[in-house]
């Protein structure tokens, strides 16, 4: 399959890109496959550019924690320490101890950095 690579600059280009590549993964052809990886990356970086990751705040992850587990506030008590401690953290008005950062990061099985990049965003 002969093909180019498209340099994304606007939408219509990000939508024509991302075809090209779905055409390219039915291909086998190894030169065709090569293409597909580097229009891949031509459009991770747009998107990327385009639509960057934001660090949610720490109630916001502690909220998206709770609710995939089907958790309450309550339930963090034992993880915070105190109703009001939990109500403080997820008011935004305390920040994790390291004793809070392992406790969560053992009930959720997440990386700490998500909980200490959340908690410094949050303060910053």
């Amino acid at each position: 399959m002969k093909a180019t690579l498209i340099v994304i600059q606007n939408e219509a280009d990000h939508a024509a890109a991302k075809a090209l590549v779905a055409k390219l993964m039915e291909s086998g052809a190894a030169a065709d496959r090569a293409r597909m990886m580097a229009q891949a990356r031509l459009v991770e970086a747009y998107e990327r550019t385009r639509w960057p990751r934001k660090v949610p705040s720490l109630p916001d992850l502690l909220t998206y924690l709770m609710d995939q587990h089907g958790l309450t506030r309550a339930d963090l008590v034992p993880l915070l320490g105190t109703a009001s401690r939990v109500s403080e953290v997820m008011s935004g008005k305390r920040e994790l101890s390291m004793t809070m950062v392992k406790r969560l990061r053992n009930r959720f099985h997440i990386p700490a950095d998500l909980l200490i990049s959340a908690a410094s965003h949050a303060a910053a």
